[in-house]
């Protein structure tokens, strides 16, 4: 199943997609994953915006027929919706033919799946582990393959993985994905030795702190409590105007909000002592959060919503106190561990 919007100024005597040239118009062809709410919608505006033609993917056809819609408004060329699950290397594989088919070629490739599973290792089930690394990890692989194959015979393209700072920093509480972002981390650097010969094609990360879009509310909780975020959280339109940014200046990573830098430091200096209390503060968090039924969220259905923003953002001066008590944390250790050595 697949649905075309097309800019107001095409006429009615346009011939339909399918006889389209595909090889006409200078506009960007832009393949997102993930384009169904949060990070992914605003991503997909925000190249809509610039004009491009847009192959949008998510596992839900009803949530990305709207979607679509509000991206022609916004400006786009074109946008295509294909129902995609990314766990289906198949499936890539089909919406990759489609954006060929469609535009003659693939100038953007943005892997934007993430899923999470919330919730003590032991205590969640090894299924939902399972999904959020085939979605987060797999479903980037799957997306990389079919996107980096294409840019070798064209001679150019970019691929972007939506990485985030957990690539970097473990999250207490969510393992898979951690340990899925940590593999995509390894997986961008592994496949930009593999193009440094082609100055034209390029494989870049974005590595936001947490952001505040659907995600968490979408995804499993397996804590029995309410996941109320007590640190700052980005705007998702600044993260999607970073990742279209990229479209015209390539760079291997792209690290978005104030904590990034702080906590990549305290966690080169001292990663268990990080650990620890990233442990303490977030069971601390969750004692005090009101209970809820525990929820397998759209790890296995997809979501039915396509709103940006998750409505979770506290005031800057949240933002302003964690970054300086990382920065303090990151002196006090640096201060520790010099002491330590011989």
């Amino acid at each position: 199943m697949a649905f075309l919007s097309k800019s107001a100024s095409s006429s009615s005597s346009d011939p339909p997609p399918h006889a389209a040239s595909p090889s006409t118009g200078s506009a960007q062809v832009v393949v997102i994953t993930g384009a169904s709410s949060g990070i992914g919608h605003a991503t997909a505006l925000a190249f809509a915006r610039r004009g491009a033609r847009l192959v949008l993917a998510a596992r839900n056809a009803d949530t990305l027929a709207p979607v679509a819609m509000a991206c022609r408004e916004a400006g786009a060329t074109a946008a295509l919706g294909v129902p995609t699950d990314v766990t289906d290397a198949d499936a890539v594989a089909r919406l990759a033919d489609t954006a060929l088919r469609h535009y003659g070629r693939i100038d953007v490739w943005v892997n934007g799946v993430g899923v999470g599973a919330v919730g003590r290792f032991d205590q969640t089930p090894l299924a939902a582990h399972r999904r959020v690394v085939e979605a987060n990890l797999l479903g980037h692989l799957h997306g990389a393959h079919v996107a980096l194959r294409h840019f070798r015979e064209r001679g150019r393209g970019t691929l972007i993985n939506m990485i985030s700072a957990g690539g970097w920093v473990p999250s207490p509480y969510a393992a898979a994905y951690t340990a899925s972002k940590f593999g995509l981390r390894g997986l961008s650097e592994a496949l930009r030795a593999e193009v440094s010969h082609l100055p034209e094609v390029h494989v870049c990360d974005v590595a936001p702190t947490f952001v505040d879009s659907p995600g968490l509310s979408h995804g499993a909780n397996y804590t029995g409590r309410n996941l109320q975020p007590r640190i700052p959280l980005l705007d998702p339109e600044r993260v999607a105007n970073a990742v279209a940014a990229l479209a015209d200046r390539p760079r291997a990573v792209t690290w978005l909000g104030a904590a990034a830098a702080p906590g990549r430091l305290v966690h080169a200096i001292a990663p268990q002592r990080l650990g620890a209390v990233m442990r303490w503060v977030t069971e601390r968090a969750l004692r005090s959060a009101r209970p809820v039924p525990e929820s397998d969220g759209n790890l296995f259905v997809p979501s039915r919503g396509t709103s940006i923003d998750g409505g979770q953002r506290r005031a800057q001066r949240h933002s302003v106190g964690l970054v300086a008590a990382l920065g303090v944390a990151g002196l006090v250790v640096g201060v520790w561990a010099a002491r330590r050595r011989p």
